[in-house]
């Protein structure tokens, strides 16, 4: 009986593994900005799965980092403000990116950098209609 008990113990913990590498385990994030259509955010699980996530340039706002005091810490993180239907002046939601690697300021900073650089091409480039 002892056998038995941990076998499925071993079990349990395999399959507590393996869903935990297919569904929490992030590798690796990525976001790709294309000025003329969206922002792809794309997670990358230990697993192979892949998560990706669209947003229509049309919605953006604005790029910002935001900063949080976590843990008697403070920790910096990209968001995407994502513009409010009903109110041109207003913010509907912010969308936080790069939440399981946590890059350091100094990375964050160059990817807000190229960020802007794109949203500034996009409101200074002729609207076609």
């Amino acid at each position: 009986q002892n056998s038995m008990v941990l076998s499925a113990a071993i079990f349990i913990t395999l399959i507590g593994l393996i869903i935990y590498l297919h569904f929490v385990k992030i590798d690796q994030e990525s976001l790709l900005v294309i000025s003329s259509l969206g922002i792809q955010v794309t997670s990358s699980y230990a697993s192979g799965k892949e998560s990706t996530t669209f947003i229509e340039m049309g919605q953006v706002k604005d790029v910002v980092i935001n900063e949080a005091i976590h843990m008697q810490k403070v920790i910096y993180y990209l968001c995407i403000l994502l513009q409010d239907p009903d109110d041109p002046q207003g913010i509907s939601e912010v969308v936080p990116l790069f939440q399981s690697s946590k890059p350091r300021l100094d990375c964050l900073i160059e990817v807000y950098k190229s960020c802007q650089e794109i949203l500034e091409q996009r409101k200074t480039a002729p609207q076609s209609s």
